[in-house]
């Protein structure tokens, strides 16, 4: 699971505690919106829609600024699909998580000839950890914000996890945590303070064990059906070079299947080749 969408499981499971960190007032009854805009997704995968009473909050959180189609135009689609659909104020905020030299987590608009969007920024290294270290569900982003002694910052925040009473919801801050702080720390120094048995109650945690268990499962499966073919393309064509080899472990469990199938029509190298030539981009 990608660093943003942590960020995403956090702020849509406490979006009131996001809300009220990033908007002024005493903010409640925060809806979490859909976030698959009508007609077209954009990155419906990565973005969080938080609707106030007043206004909808778009979160999106960026490990790094590079992106394509770059930050500052994807904002200004976001602003006008969000602004059709709900016609409400829009309120975006992009939070850059990893400390980075590029000039790019400087830019805070979109501009061309006619057209001027400006939506704010939040660069995770230069924010103040007292407010993130006061709140549970903002302890994860702690760990990566400004310090001159990073390693205390972090057992701050280890100390802030274990004073969250209820099991399930420290053990899922801690995994959320844990994750985050790899943005910064070496895994060493964040296991010595998150030890797993503490994330395994977590149903985030498990989420990604399954998930890791599922790739694992798709991988090994892979490769028994390339080393299968590799096995019957030799038998009926000749050597496989390893040139041809490394197309063909770039074919997708489909393409592999319907691989299977063509080569009982292959008699020489070239049948092999053109194959592969009409299937892959």
């Amino acid at each position: 699971m990608s660093f943003d969408n942590v960020c995403k499981f956090l702020a849509e499971s406490y979006p009131e505690q996001f809300a009220r960190w990033l908007l002024s007032g005493n903010i409640s009854n925060i809806q979490v919106l859909k976030t698959e805009l009508s007609i077209e997704p954009i990155r419906a995968d990565s973005i969080t829609l938080l609707r106030t009473i007043n206004e909808i909050l778009q979160l999106e959180f960026q490990t790094l600024p590079q992106s394509n189609p770059p930050v500052p135009f994807r904002m200004l689609k976001y602003w006008t699909r969000l602004y059709d659909e709900y016609n409400s104020e829009i309120e975006q905020v992009v939070l850059f998580l990893k400390r980075t030299n590029s000039p790019d987590v400087l830019i805070d608009s979109f501009q061309s000839r006619n057209t001027i969007h400006r939506y704010r920024v939040i660069r995770m290294w230069e924010q103040d950890p007292a407010p993130l270290l006061a709140n549970p569900a903002l302890l994860p982003l702690a760990t990566l914000a400004q310090s001159d002694s990073p390693n205390i910052l972090l057992e701050q925040v280890a100390q802030e996890v274990a004073r969250i009473e209820s099991t399930q919801e420290r053990a899922n801050v801690a995994a959320c945590v844990s994750v985050l702080a790899g943005l910064r720390f070496d895994n060493n120094v964040i296991t010595q303070l998150f030890k797993e048995e503490i994330m395994q109650e977590s149903v985030f945690y498990q989420s990604i064990i399954e998930k890791g268990e599922q790739r694992g499962r798709q991988e090994g499966r892979k490769q028994g059906e390339e080393a299968l073919l590799l096995r019957l393309l030799t038998r009926r064509i000749g050597r496989i070079t390893p040139e041809i080899q490394a197309r063909i472990q770039q074919l997708t469990i489909s393409q592999l299947e319907d691989l299977g199938e063509a080569l009982l029509d292959f008699s020489q190298p070239t049948d092999l080749t053109a194959w592969l030539e009409s299937h892959q981009a």
